[in-house]
Order: C-alpha cells, then sequence, then structure tokens
C-alpha cells in the first residue's frame, strides 16, 4: 500500500541581479520544491497525467525572479508554494524551501559571499492552511568562560572530569514556526538571530541544555509574532592539551578543537497559548 508521499525539483540554484541604475542588488538562493497530492496512479502504473515536470518547477522558479524580483525569501517561498496549489487542482500540497546565502555590498556592483551562517525558509501550502518556518544554520558562537558542567551521572565507564570553567562552543541550527504568513520578514529574522545570539553571550551556562533554553525563550520575547522555535546545538568540545611532558603548564590557554564525536542537543521552546502546526515542520 502506498503511504505518504511527494515529489518536486530539489536544490535550483538562483541568482538574481536587481539593477537599479548604477546600484546593483544581489539575491543568492538555493531553492526546492515538492509537491504532493493524489499521485497514486503514477506509482502504480506510470499514469503521468497528474504529474507537472520537475523541470517546469525549476523553470517556474527562473520565470518568477524575472517576473515578480525577489526580496526576502518568505515572500518568494510563499509566491511559488500559492502559485503550485493554485494551477495544480489534483494536488493537495506545496512546499518549497529556501537557502539564502548572504552578500555584503563592497560597492555599487561588488560584493563579497558573508560565510557566517546560512539563512532557510520553509513554505508549506494546502488548501487549508499555510504554514511559513524560518530558520538559520550554521552560526558559531562561541563563550571562552563562563561555562561549566558537573553534577553529572557517573558510572563504571564515565571518564570526564567535571570542570568549573570550559568553552562552550556551537553551530546553531535553529527553526521557527511563524504565527501567520504575513510578517516584516527581514526584521523578524535579524530579531530571533540577535536574540539567540545576544541569550548565548549572556547566559552563564552549567549545560548546553540550559543555553538553549535561554536561546529559544529570548527568541519568543523578542519576537512576538514566532509561535515556537527548534534548536540543534551540537557541542563543539575543545580538548585542554597535556603540556606536562615539556615541562609546560596548561592554564586553560591551549586547546584541541574536536571534531568528532560530539554531544547533541536538542530542544523545542513552544509558547503556552499558540495553536497547532498545521502541518509537520522541519528544514
Amino acid at each position: 500500500m502506498l503511504g505518504p508521499n511527494r515529489y518536486g525539483k530539489a536544490e535550483t540554484r538562483l541568482v538574481r541581479v536587481h539593477r537599479d541604475g548604477d546600484t546593483h542588488g544581489l539575491v543568492d538562493l538555493n531553492v526546492s520544491v515538492a509537491l504532493a497530492g493524489d499521485l497514486t496512479a503514477t506509482h502504480q502504473t506510470g499514469d503521468n497525467s497528474g504529474v507537472l515536470p520537475t523541470d517546469t518547477m525549476k523553470n517556474t522558479v527562473y520565470a518568477f525572479a524575472k517576473q515578480h524580483g525577489v526580496g526576502e525569501p518568505e515572500e518568494f517561498a510563499l509566491l511559488l508554494a500559492r502559485h503550485f496549489v493554485r494551477t495544480q487542482g489534483h494536488l493537495d500540497s506545496a512546499r518549497v524551501t529556501v537557502e539564502s546565502f548572504a552578500w555584503d555590498r563592497l560597492g555599487p556592483h561588488s560584493f563579497q559571499r558573508r560565510g557566517d551562517h546560512t539563512r532557510t525558509t520553509a513554505v508549506t501550502v494546502t488548501r487549508e492552511a499555510v504554514q511559513v518556518v524560518s530558520g538559520v544554520t550554521g552560526l558559531v558562537l562561541m563563550n571562552t568562560t563562563a561555562s561549566e558542567f558537573h553534577g553529572f551521572v557517573k558510572d563504571r565507564y564515565t571518564t570526564l572530569p567535571e570542570t568549573r570553567d570550559r568553552i562552550l562552543a556551537t553551530a546553531v541550527d535553529a527553526k521557527w514556526r511563524h504565527l501567520s504568513d504575513e510578517a516584516d520578514w527581514g526584521k523578524s529574522f535579524q530579531g530571533a538571530l540577535d536574540a539567540m545570539t545576544s541569550a548565548f553571550v549572556n547566559t552563564y551556562s552549567l549545560s548546553l541544555q540550559q543555553t538553549l533554553l535561554s536561546m529559544g525563550t529570548m527568541a519568543l520575547t523578542a519576537r512576538p509574532e514566532i509561535a515556537e522555535i527548534r534548536l540543534a546545538l551540537p557541542n563543539k568540545h575543545h580538548y585542554l592539551v597535556d603540556l606536562s611532558p615539556f615541562g609546560l603548564e596548561n592554564e586553560n590557554e591551549v586547546f584541541i578543537a574536536g571534531d568528532r564525536p560530539y554531544g547533541l542537543i536538542e530542544g523545542t521552546v513552544t509558547r503556552d497559548d499558540v495553536p497547532p502546526a498545521a502541518s509537520e515542520w522541519y528544514l
């Protein structure tokens, strides 16, 4: 028996230059489209009468970029998703996800790619509802002190020493669901990002879990348009180097930056009074 399914065009790379005289604007996106509905016939018999080619989805992305321009990624994703649901009557939903790569202006038509994080968007449009999820991935943060870890469970396999002063570093992967499909998307994104970063900086951490709750709570406090936020925080371990063979004392100064394995802390912070999600949300 065929279960839930979808199909679409993944990772259409789009660069849109907005030319305003000698001053240009630049938008750099990675757009993915997925459609779902009654596609039983094409799975069972190869009947493609209900299948919009994925190549058409790619072409639509480029055509819409020309016809409508590209502003905030949430706006562009909403435009695409609504188009597919409106024009494909046999389908139930369209999901458009966007990765947005930022460029810093160097001159009227010169830019430098920013590499400190990637902005993400996931829009789902059905016949009954619209859901917008924004997010960020790859935001690397570090506190060189103001972090401890002790009082944890110890069994016969525990070798980790307790510490009252450690480096706390992570690469934030966060996504947050909006209460509606209308917002000042740019201001909302920057506000959420600033709130999470401020919480990381200003929380004296006894565990990465404590930091996660602080970051999520501050984002909800700062941005009333956000219903809930999910965070995944890998613990980017830093280990003290043993310098005693060289007659040197390591006073919490020289570290090995560990790659893997790593701890992974995940959690959701939500408001008490928000309606449930219209559909499963993830990035």
